[in-house]
This record gives structure tokens, sequence and C-alpha cells, in this order.
């Protein structure tokens, strides 16, 4: 596989939460974030290692290939988290990986983010 897009982001709360959020994509709770659009499915957990690691399968039934892959690290009080797309060959052309990027980004970086008050 290979990484397509990567980004960096700091979440406000330790990084035992987020891992949690992360490890049970779906799970009914107070804080709803994954919010799935009609040509996406829910994610497997398809490897952890608590509390630094998380890979997911894939949103897109279009691309059964595709993980998502989280890699968490302390950040003083917060989470420092990165995601990562991987796909096998061949790349999809740049609007589509820019496509992928954006709405990893929403679910990650905007709506999960916001349940934790930022």
């Amino acid at each position: 596989m290979d990484e397509v897009v990567t980004r960096r982001k700091n979440q406000p709360p330790p990084r035992h939460v987020v891992f949690d959020d992360l490890a049970h994509p779906g799970r009914e709770t107070r804080r709803p974030w994954l919010h799935l659009l009609d040509d996406e499915t829910l994610p497997r957990v398809i490897e952890s290692e608590p509390p630094s690691l998380v890979v997911w399968s894939s949103l897109w039934p279009a691309r059964p290939d595709a993980r998502i892959r989280f890699d968490l690290a302390d950040d003083g009080a917060g989470t420092n988290l990165r995601w990562t797309l991987l796909l096998d060959p061949p790349r999809p052309d740049d609007d589509a990986v820019r496509g992928m990027r954006k709405r990893i980004d929403r679910l990650i970086n905007g709506n999960l983010r916001h349940t934790y008050g930022q």
C-alpha cells in the first residue's frame, strides 16, 4: 500500500479519549461525529495498538482497498493525531485524492474535533 496523503493536528483531549473514539467508529454516543454520506460505509477497525494506533478499513465501497491509519501521541494535555490515507496502486487522479483528503479531514479535524469543544 502507498501513503497517498497524511495530515497531523492536535486534538484537545488526552490520547486515550481520542483512541477510544477512533477504535469504536459508529458507536452510539452523546457526542456523535461519524456522519457518513450516502456513498460511504461504516469502517471496521482492522488493527489497533492501544493507545497509539488505529487502522480503519475503507469508508468508500468504490475503493475497498483504502485504509486510514491513525497514529496518536501525547502532546501536553492533548493528543497529536496524524491520519494517513493508504491505497493500493494505481493511485487515483488528484481530484479524487483531494476529495478523499477533504472528507477524512472533515470527519477527524472537523466533526470529531468539534465534539471536544473546538
